[in-house]
């Protein structure tokens, strides 16, 4: 399925993020001591009974998060997931795209520039600046300039995960 670019506030972005790990913390220490009480009753105490309260506690909280990631309000938090999902799925493939690219493919040159146009946006939402690695600099540079050169835009709306299947990996 293609991942497509949204724009979101990173100030949003972060009070959210700062929320929801606060209230998934909170939760998980709730439920992780309200199990083990449970197990402590029932089972008459023991170190294993606690960290399986607190293994108990952790699923919980997590099949919670699970029917709560698809509220409205879970958006930037959803879309920085798939984001980061989809940049970390380009990396493993980033020296075969770099070969393609200095080969003149087109795919390898989109796919290229959606990465180095999401790392920028996740360091954004993150309130970061990008790494001042030259060899990245100068690659985002060359991508860009490749693309205006081919007369493409330079900048990519999305992604198809379905475009790295022509490279290796690694």
């Amino acid at each position: 399925m293609p991942f497509q670019f949204e724009d979101h506030d990173p100030e949003t972005y972060r009070r959210k993020g700062r929320f929801i790990s606060l209230a998934m913390a909170g939760q998980l220490i709730v439920f992780g001591l309200v199990f083990v009480q449970l197990l402590q009753t029932a089972f008459d105490g023991g170190f294993w009974l606690n960290v399986l309260g607190v293994l108990l506690g952790l699923v919980a909280t997590s099949l919670v998060f699970a029917v709560l990631r698809e509220r409205p309000w879970m958006t930037e938090m959803r879309y920085v997931w798939q984001l980061k999902h989809h940049l970390s799925r380009v990396s493993g493939y980033l020296p075969a795209l770099r070969r393609a690219v200095a080969e003149d493919n087109d795919t390898a040159l989109a796919v290229l520039s959606f990465y180095h146009q999401g790392m920028a946006q996740l360091a954004e939402l993150n309130g970061r600046t990008l790494d001042d690695d030259a060899e990245l600099l100068a690659e985002r540079e060359t991508v860009r300039l490749a693309r205006r050169e081919k007369g493409l835009p330079e900048r990519v709306d999305g992604f198809d995960p379905e475009d790295l299947r022509a490279f290796q990996r690694g």
